[in-house]
């Protein structure tokens, strides 16, 4: 292939479904068996080609486990987990701060914006929790995990050649990979942009009343669909995580999530800006690092030289 070897990346999410209740039933296992020999011949079929391959699954079907990274790497990535750990710890703080102080609480708690954000929340989390329809919607958030990859590669100027989804998985094939492309679906609320940017699009032709309400009922319910829906998946052996250091990974992803929140509390609230938040932030980054500036300070006073 001209142009130096290229890298094709697979993304792929599932569920073990088959393996609940211990072994494989005889026609699962032949199902599996089938799989793996399928992936066996891409992987020829590639390394004749020039081509590598990236796989990550949790469907757990027999898919190789992702390359075993240097030692020097591994600890990069723990030292760059630790590095957000506190800005994790910060952010959670300010947020809490917010909605727990009187003044704000005290008329946020009893605005429209919040009440029917908390409705469609609570719907959606019910019916997660019944497990009603739950392959449907295991099917479509595989369908805005695997849309979320194909998203960022594109938007990193990367390339997709394949595209599969199915409650049993799915799977993006492209060019390109990197940390954003390989998290964005841990922490971008797919079908929460996707629905606000539909009725946004109706309101705008066709304006209703209480369309803002519906705006905050659909953002509570397709927000609960993510939150619920991540943390469902995330324990299931995500080889996205892997990838980039497991440690990392969920770091990233919790201040992403945080940070989301916040940025829907400011939306909601005509009290709370964005400027003011940050401000708190900043202010508790200082309360926080001035303890520790001391302590360091006075470790080196203590050697002497």
């Amino acid at each position: 292939m001209r142009g130096g070897k290229k890298q094709l990346f697979l993304k792929r999410t599932g569920n073990r479904a088959n393996q609940r209740g211990g072994r494989l039933g005889i026609g699962a296992a032949f199902k599996s068996a089938d799989q793996r020999a399928k992936q066996l011949r891409n992987n020829r079929t590639w390394r004749r080609g020039g081509l590598t391959s990236k796989r990550t699954a949790i469907s757990g079907v027999g898919y190789a486990p992702p390359p075993t990274r240097s030692a020097s790497t591994r600890v990069l990535r723990i030292l760059g987990g630790l590095l957000i750990l506190p800005f994790c710890a910060v952010t959670t703080v300010t947020l809490f701060q917010r909605v727990t102080d009187p003044g704000f609480a005290q008329h946020f708690w009893k605005q429209d914006a919040f009440i029917y954000f908390a409705v469609g929340f609570v719907l959606n989390a019910g019916w997660f929790f019944s497990k009603l329809c739950q392959k449907i919607f295991l099917y479509l958030y595989v369908l805005g995990h695997e849309l979320t990859h194909a998203v960022f590669v594109i938007l990193c100027l990367g390339k997709v050649s394949g595209f599969r989804v199915g409650i049993d998985g799915g799977h993006v094939v492209t060019n390109k990979s990197n940390i954003l492309i390989a998290l964005s679906p841990y922490f971008v609320p797919f079908w929460s942009l996707v629905t606000v940017g539909l009725l946004s699009l109706i309101t705008y032709f066709s304006p209703f009343p209480g369309q803002e309400n519906a705006l905050f009922t659909i953002l509570g319910a397709t927000w609960s669909f993510h939150i619920f829906w991540t943390l469902w998946i995330i324990p299931r052996d995500q080889p996205d995580l892997k990838e980039n250091g497991t440690f990392l990974s969920l770091n990233i992803i919790y201040i992403a999530n945080v940070a989301l929140l916040s940025g829907l509390l400011c939306l909601a609230s005509p009290n709370l800006s964005w400027r003011d938040f940050v401000y708190n932030w900043a202010n508790n980054c200082l309360d926080l690092s001035s303890p520790a500036w001391k302590g360091l300070e006075g470790l080196v006073s203590s050697f002497p030289f």
